[in-house]
């Protein structure tokens, strides 16, 4: 107790400057003393007492002055750092340089002598050995005071060059950070098995495992230049297999005033490990669309809703006009709006936008310019039990704004889709599958008869990792809880892009088209879900969750396409971007069909609606659902 009280003590308490001053002058009287018991041989014969005198009093009194100047008393002895030691070399060379100057000045014209050159380059040595050693001292007494090892993990960082030595150093300046240091991990010959930091570095070979177990280390802190290394190499799993945690460093970019703090580190996420390169974008041209616009975002409140909101907001938009009907999720996003870009104008509006009142008045009060529609139903386990719902605001909902974007001149509307629209075996596929159908239907219209200049853009990706109700959401709750982490079927698979990257691709993707589109993303090999639920289960550290299978849910294929076996691609500028060729529809013919199908939502008769939905979209074969015998009955017949 006594202790902790003393620790604790020391840890608050900082010596004042005038101490810190009056301990240099000390150091720099003993400095004289020492040379001159040096140049006596430590024997009686001494160096008369006045010329001592005269050495100790020039010594300190000009080396005060530039202790002032180089302000060598002003920093924390415990924070101190290379700055430090080189304000003292710099503060002692001046000094004991003018006196050198001086002795020669006085001896040449006054025949007076300060002291003999020897001492002066004597003493400056022992002055700066001292003062140094005092910075060093009093560092490494702290250091041992605020270490524990019952709360230390010891830690190795992989990456061994700039970004791996600032955040080595950064361990090391910050006394009340839990990690210990054991050594680097590094990919390059040249750096193997040289000391940085003290500390030796280790190759990235198959023995990396034998040294973390040699030198007792829990945990592996990987640089942000080392991440897209480390997702493409097997050391992960290697490390993850052997329950060793693995630590991120954020973004150079994040560091404040480029220095790294060891608060700012985060355990990995599965998400930080997807195998994918960095997708680009062109920012200018994507800002010249945006920039003083207004912008409408429906779904605001949503994964992806919420991160387009994100990025526009830093092209500088006139006006952000945000619709979800998620009363909760938006009132959060308007904080994060006060919180982060207070100098926008925004309003937050909670609405159904499969009301047409309550969006015709949007529409005539802000006109917006631009639209990302990104608002919809898309679990497709509820869907299927709620089928009028996914026609009532999929289809009805995106028909509305689609129509209100002709009618009030909007520049651009872009409908975020989804790869579940391809050969739909969902309701909820199909559904955005008529969404699309109407919004090209539409686009090629107005193109042929000029009525409007509005340009139709279509989306079409995959699952995005983190997105709320997502299948990386729910594992990581069942790891918590302990297990089971619940796999629909072993063979199942999916593409996954991370949210900010799959609503870059939907911005580029806005800039590009011209009307009509419909741009599907390279989304990278899929992922093995039961294989993305091992990863997550050893990322924990856990051991006791176990993987349970629980067969495929209704309107659940195993696998995805982002196309359709008869749709071919066209390229784009972008190499993520392609344009899908998809079969065309008759405006007028699609306008009366959706409408009818509105109309039968609204008897909540699931068959005859799913049996429309099966009319318009003919590739749409329902898969372990009840609506499989419709598709039977037409093989019958």
């Amino acid at each position: 107790m006594n202790k902790n009280i003393f620790r604790r003590y020391l840890s608050i308490r900082v010596l004042p400057i005038w101490t810190i001053l009056i301990i240099d002058v000390l150091i720099v009287i003993v400095s004289c003393l020492l040379t001159y018991f040096l140049r006596s041989d430590f024997t009686n014969n001494f160096t008369p007492g006045y010329e001592v005198g005269r050495t100790v009093c020039w010594a300190v009194g000009v080396n005060l002055i530039f202790f002032r100047v180089f302000r060598t008393y002003l920093n924390v002895l415990r924070f101190s750092s290379f700055i430090d030691i080189m304000r003292i070399f710099m503060a002692l060379s001046v000094g004991y340089g003018i006196l050198t100057i001086a002795n020669f000045i006085s001896l040449s014209f006054f025949d007076y002598q300060i002291a003999a050159i020897s001492v002066l380059f004597i003493t400056f040595i022992i002055n700066f050995a001292l003062m140094t050693c005092s910075r060093i001292v009093v560092k490494l007494f702290f250091d041992s005071l605020n270490f524990d090892h019952k709360r230390t993990t010891n830690v190795l960082i992989y990456g061994a060059k700039s970004a791996g030595v600032n955040i080595a150093k950064s361990l090391r300046v910050n006394l009340r950070n839990p990690y210990r240091l054991r050594g680097f991990i590094a990919d390059e010959p040249e750096l193997i098995d040289k000391v940085l930091m003290g500390v030796r570095v280790y190759a990235n070979d198959e023995n990396v495992l034998d040294i973390i177990e040699k030198r007792d280390v829990q945990a592996i802190i990987i640089s942000p230049v080392k991440m897209e290394e480390l997702k493409n190499s097997d050391l992960v799993d290697r490390l993850l297999a052997n329950n060793i945690k693995l630590l991120a460093a954020p973004p150079i970019s994040d560091w404040g005033s480029h220095s790294f703090n060891p608060s700012q580190l985060k355990e990995v996420q599965i998400e930080d490990l997807l195998q994918r390169d960095p997708i680009q974008v062109d920012i200018h041209k994507i800002a010249s669309h945006l920039e003083g616009k207004c912008v409408l975002i429906t779904g605001a409140a949503g994964s992806i809703g919420s991160e387009i909101m994100r990025q526009v907001a830093s092209f500088n938009p006139y006006k952000l006009v945000l619709v979800d009907q998620a009363e909760t999720p938006l009132h959060d996003i308007r904080l994060e709006l006060q919180d982060k870009w207070r100098e926008i104008d925004a309003v937050t509006i909670v609405a159904d936008i499969s009301n047409q009142t309550r969006m015709e008045a949007l529409f005539r009060d802000y006109k917006p310019q631009y639209i990302f529609h990104a608002a919809a139903y898309k679990h497709v386990p509820m869907m299927e039990d709620n089928v009028s719902e996914s026609i009532q605001v999929n289809v009805a909902g995106t028909r509305i704004l689609a129509d209100l974007a002709v009618k009030y001149n909007a520049q651009k509307f872009v409908m975020v889709s989804t790869d579940k629209a391809v050969n739909p075996t969902n309701v909820m596929g199909c559904s955005k599958r008529i969404c699309e159908i109407y919004v090209q239907a539409l686009a090629k219209k107005i193109q042929a008869d000029k009525s409007s200049k509005v340009q139709f853009i279509t989306t079409r990706f995959g699952n995005v990792l983190g997105s709320n109700g997502s299948v990386i959401p729910r594992f990581r709750d069942q790891i918590q809880r302990g297990g089971p982490v619940t796999v629909t079927h072993p063979d199942i698979i999916r593409y996954f892009m991370t949210i900010p990257e799959a609503c870059r691709l939907v911005l580029e993707a806005g800039s590009m088209g011209s009307g009509g589109e419909i741009y599907i993303f390279d989304m990278g090999k899929p992922v093995k879900i039961v294989d993305l639920a091992k990863r997550m289960i050893r990322l924990s550290g856990r051991t006791d969750v176990k993987i349970e299978f629980t067969g495929l849910r209704h309107g659940e294929k195993l696998y995805e396409e982002l196309l359709n076996v008869k749709e071919l691609t066209k390229p784009t500028y972008h190499e993520k971007i392609m344009i899908a060729t998809v079969r065309e529809y008759d405006y007028e013919d699609v306008k009366e069909r959706i409408q009818n199908m509105i109309k039968l939502s609204y008897s909540y008769d699931q068959m005859s609606i799913v049996a429309s939905m099966k009319d318009l979209v003919p590739e749409f074969i329902s898969k372990n659902s009840c609506f499989e015998a419709l598709d039977n009955q037409a093989n019958v017949g």
